[in-house]
């Protein structure tokens, strides 16, 4: 499988490029990235060593098309949405990264994304009805069939995984959910960034996007899907001053007040039996990001309030791998017929 990665030179493709480069059921054959364009991958990245070594591109659909079976996209958003029809129409399976197919409807993409939607100009509502929610352990057998795959977002995947089986048998009310969630600041990608530099960010920690952050909708839409209604959460990311790393704490409020702890770690336990990234800690075990730190794994662990009817769930995971390329290389499993976790078998770094 010859695989183009375009916009190798974000985090997202620097990764996507680390995880596929020793892995022998792919080759990548493009290295697409329009400021770096011209210049060896070496010169960019010498400490990340590409046997072939070659040049990064112009982004061209036709050059992707004459080099690769499969593009996994890692651009900004909007500027997906400006190749993906063209890819498509050539045969190639698209796998992107950004937030530009999420949406079943392009005008909710157009509200959510008001900036990009100004400056790209979209008519492809068509191919937003089309794509694939790129959540692997949710829709593998849909993937597996899917031309055009929409890779969630980090934020989203940290908090719909333990959500979802809750939701989906009933568990908890729809009303009432709340997610706090915090980030390292490689989850803001690698554009200069004034709030993003050491001197802004270190030494704190600070809330932003209340209210009307861009991935409240999009949780909303999926957990909308899985518990058949129309969900509100109250949706809160902060910033951590640490480079990767994702922690989520999610509250509801069960519908059986009687059940305990240790039911509701058996129902997370059962629903992702067969899914090894994701583990179930035992009760009273809480993770941290360090346990998840450049792998593709979430780490699960659920404590309810009984006095109240309350639950607290706690997810961490790798946002760079997990919530970015990790879960891009899954799906590009998926649709190549290898097992989903083929090349993951990532190594912790502890501490």
């Amino acid at each position: 499988m010859n695989v183009a990665i375009v916009g190798a030179t974000g985090y997202g493709g620097i990764q996507a490029v680390n995880l596929l480069k020793d892995n022998k059921n792919y080759k990548i054959t493009y290295l697409g990235g329009n400021k770096s364009s011209g210049s060896k991958w070496s010169e960019n990245f010498p400490f990340i060593n590409l046997e072939s070594d070659i040049y990064i591109e112009e982004i061209s659909v036709k050059s992707i098309a004459n080099k690769a079976n499969v593009a996994l996209l890692c651009l900004p958003n909007g500027i997906s949405s400006t190749i993906t029809k063209g890819l498509l129409e050539k045969g190639i399976k698209v796998i992107d990264l950004s937030a530009d197919y999420r949406y079943k409807s392009l005008e909710q993409w157009k509200r959510v994304y008001s900036n990009e939607a100004k400056k790209y100009k979209r008519d492809d509502d068509d191919l937003c009805q089309e794509a694939v929610y790129g959540l692997p352990e949710i829709y593998y057998s849909d993937i597996s069939k899917a031309r055009l795959i929409a890779c969630p977002g980090c934020y989203p995947t940290s908090a719909l995984i333990p959500l979802i089986p809750l939701l989906s048998q009933g568990i908890i009310d729809n009303e009432g959910i709340v997610i706090d969630s915090k980030s390292g600041t490689s989850g803001g990608g690698r554009e200069p960034n004034q709030k993003l530099l050491f001197s802004e960010c270190g030494d704190g920690l600070s809330a932003y996007g209340l209210i009307n952050h861009r991935h409240t909708s999009e949780i909303e839409q999926i957990a909308g899907l899985i518990a058949g209604n129309d969900i509100e959460l109250l949706f809160t990311p902060h910033l951590v001053p640490m480079t990767r790393g994702m922690h989520s704490t999610i509250y509801g409020r069960l519908r059986d007040p009687g059940l305990t702890s240790c039911d509701c770690r058996i129902i997370l336990e059962n629903f992702y039996r067969n899914f090894s990234n994701i583990k179930v800690l035992p009760v009273d075990i809480y993770p941290s990001t360090k346990w998840v730190r450049n792998t593709n794994e979430i780490h699960l662990s659920v404590k309810v309030d009984n006095r109240n009817g309350r639950i607290i769930i706690l997810s961490v995971i790798d946002n760079l791998i997990k919530g970015q390329s990790g879960q891009a290389i899954q799906n590009l499993n998926i649709i190549s017929g290898f097992p989903l976790n083929n090349g993951l078998d990532m190594i912790n770094i502890y501490p």
